[in-house]
């Protein structure tokens, strides 16, 4: 062999392995990334996968888990929850929250035949269990509004069977004793309450009346009839009125007589007491001197029967008239006689 020839394939020996150690190289710089490009995909849609299975449940939230269309459990607590991803199952959130719904104004007949225009209000919510939010998305496919809906007309048909069980004075009157709202709310809803937990799954919270009115008969009948009452308690009051007085001068009158009657039981015994004290003065008088007595008493005698319009004609020698025509009799000493003047 010629060293030309020698040389020559040398040459194609070092071109040949240069081409293998090229391959070599791109084969270890193209591998290695296209593997590790994979993992990462892979774990990327494990990540996804693994989150598309949790859920939160919110605060005033429930959340139904539903395979293929159908209630499988209901989460009624906040937080994570887990889930098969979609479409083995899918999460529906319901409303929890406290909502108020108002009836309206509506034209209601009370227990005395008249009409009242009444507007109630009610709060209510789905209770937070599973019967009672399952029985509220099968009741109204779980929209509040139409609930709220349905609601409102039933609190209208238990307006009009509730006032039939008052009359207008215990919702209207002057004396508030007698104004009886507090029992009205309570009738309705004791009315409302059971069924909407039946057949809704709400639970209610506060009934209330939000506004009362009168049509304008209505308001004349309660006019007169306010007027009626009004003169009624006047002349109930004029008459314990007069009956109080003649009570009082009644026993004023009582107490008179009483006062009187002691008055004049007291002047009678002091009268009978003076006249034993007078009786005893005129016995030691008389004992003392006879004829001054007698003569005393005569004068007094003339005294009582005489006045200054009086005229008598009597005899003069009898008593007492004699004393004018003798004049008083002295007395003399004992033993003797006395002489006439």
């Amino acid at each position: 062999m010629s060293p030309h020839s020698t040389h020559a394939h040398g040459h194609d020996h070092s071109a040949h392995d240069h081409d293998h150690d090229h391959d070599h190289d791109h084969g270890q710089g193209t591998g290695r990334p296209a593997w590790l490009r994979l993992g990462v995909a892979l774990l990327l849609v494990l990540v996804m996968a693994v989150t598309a299975c949790f859920i939160q449940v919110r605060v005033g939230e429930a959340t139904v888990i539903t395979r293929f269309g159908n209630p499988a459990r209901i989460l009624t607590e906040p937080g994570l929850a887990w889930r098969w991803p979609v479409p083995f199952e899918t999460a529906v959130p319901v409303d929890l929250r406290l909502r108020t719904t108002s009836s309206g104004l509506q034209d209601v007949g009370t227990r005395d035949g008249l009409r009242i225009i009444v507007q109630a209000y009610i709060a209510w919510q789905v209770a937070p269990d599973p019967q009672h939010i399952q029985l509220f998305m099968r009741a109204v496919q779980n929209q509040p509004d139409e609930a709220a809906r349905q609601i409102r007309t039933l609190v209208g048909s238990a307006l009009e069977t509730t006032a039939s069980g008052f009359e207008l004075a215990d919702l209207v009157n002057v004396d508030a004793s007698r104004v009886r709202i507090d029992a009205f709310e309570q009738r309705l809803n004791q009315q409302i309450a059971q069924q909407l937990a039946d057949t809704y799954g709400v639970r209610v919270v506060q009934v209330g009346i939000e506004r009362l009115t009168l049509p304008k008969v209505t308001l004349d009948a309660t006019v007169d009839r306010m007027r009626a009452e009004r003169e009624t308690i006047a002349t109930e009051r004029t008459a314990e009125g007069k009956r109080k007085a003649a009570e009082i001068q009644s026993g004023a009158e009582r107490d008179a007589r009483i006062l009187e009657a002691d008055a004049n039981a007291k002047a009678a015994q002091i009268q009978a007491q003076a006249q034993v004290e007078a009786a005893q003065v005129y016995g030691k008088a008389y004992a003392g001197a006879p004829q001054l007595y007698t003569l005393l008493r005569s004068l007094d005698t003339l005294g009582a029967v005489i006045n200054p319009g009086t005229r008598l004609v009597l005899r003069t020698d009898a008593a007492p008239f004699r004393a004018l025509v003798d004049g008083p009799l002295l007395m003399a000493p004992a033993g003797g006689a006395h002489d006439k003047p």
